[in-house]
């Protein structure tokens, strides 16, 4: 097999912001020549898919500044330091929905756009305990909205639920219900 890798030569920071670092890297490619690479670095983050006995999950619908729409998202957010991605899990869907949950599962994780970021979402999967008081951040204005599984699966592939994190994470957790491994 062919070596695909790529070396780095040298590599600058184009933008440090709050959320995104933005360097550009100059590579040495298999067959010896260079390119550039512009490469968005991201801590990563968490999307959980909370069902309820009646197979309903929890969403939020937020405005989405970069896309200019009020999208339909399961509870998600940043890796925060100091805590464990399903610390950070836990804490979203309190935060933005009022659920506390149990019985969580891992759904794996993905890689949102390979070709110039770094972000990596893990996705979970969980059971309902109880139903509180949203506590967003600040900054964050979210209505929750519950929506039979069957239903979400039939949005996604009807294009009404765009996001990608929520959609894996609902086919991915249908998949596994439906066969039995859940």
């Amino acid at each position: 097999m062919e070596n695909l890798t790529e070396k780095t030569l040298n590599s600058k920071t184009v933008f440090d912001g709050k959320i995104l670092h933005i360097k550009l890297d100059e590579v040495e490619l298999p067959d010896g020549n260079t390119a550039s690479r512009e490469v968005v670095h991201h801590q990563g983050g968490v999307c959980i898919a909370a069902m309820d006995e009646d197979k309903n999950l929890y969403f939020v619908r937020q405005f989405r500044y970069p896309y200019m729409e009020v999208t339909l998202e399961l509870p998600a957010g940043k890796l925060e330091k100091g805590e464990t991605v399903l610390e950070n899990g836990k804490r979203e869907l309190r935060e933005e929905t009022g659920c506390e949950g149990y019985s969580f599962i891992t759904l794996g994780a993905m890689y949102p756009s390979t070709g110039y970021t770094d972000e990596i979402i893990h996705l979970f999967a969980c059971r309902i305990k109880s139903v509180g008081e949203q506590n967003p951040d600040e900054d964050e204005f979210l209505n929750v909205e519950k929506i039979p599984l069957n239903k979400a699966v039939e949005m996604v592939l009807n294009n009404q639920i765009p996001d990608a994190k929520t959609q894996i994470t609902i086919l991915k957790l249908k998949m596994l219900l439906d066969s039995g491994k859940i």
